[in-house]
This record gives C-alpha cells, sequence and structure tokens, in this order.
C-alpha cells in the first residue's frame, strides 16, 4: 500500500488539498500500479512559524 506524506504551509483551502490527494493518488496509481482504493496520502499542514527558510519563519519572510 502506497502511502504519501506531504507537508505544506498551512493556509491551502480544501479544494486545493482535494487536488493534490487525487493527483498524489493517481501519480502513484500510474508509477508503481497500485490500484487507487490501496494509496494513502497524508497532509501535514505546517504553521508558518514552524517553517524555516534560510534562517527565518516562512511567516516572517511572508510567505
Amino acid at each position: 500500500m502506497p502511502f504519501a506524506q506531504i507537508y505544506l504551509l498551512e493556509g491551502r483551502t480544501e479544494d486545493q488539498k482535494r487536488a493534490v490527494i487525487e493527483k498524489v493518488t493517481q501519480a502513484l496509481q500510474e508509477a508503481v500500479g497500485a490500484p487507487k482504493e490501496n494509496v494513502r496520502v497524508w497532509i501535514h499542514d505546517v504553521p508558518k512559524t514552524n517553517w524555516g527558510i534560510a534562517g527565518q519563519t516562512a511567516k516572517d519572510l511572508g510567505r
């Protein structure tokens, strides 16, 4: 059973997350031949204060 973990900065809409799940599922289905029913996708919404870029938080960088 393929299991994908996706880390995203917080703030994505439910529709955007739904699209990520759909496309990642399709990609795994095509790449490894896994039945769609066996693919799992877990999205981690990471607070911008917990995501560092070049020594600063994503929030401080305005991301």
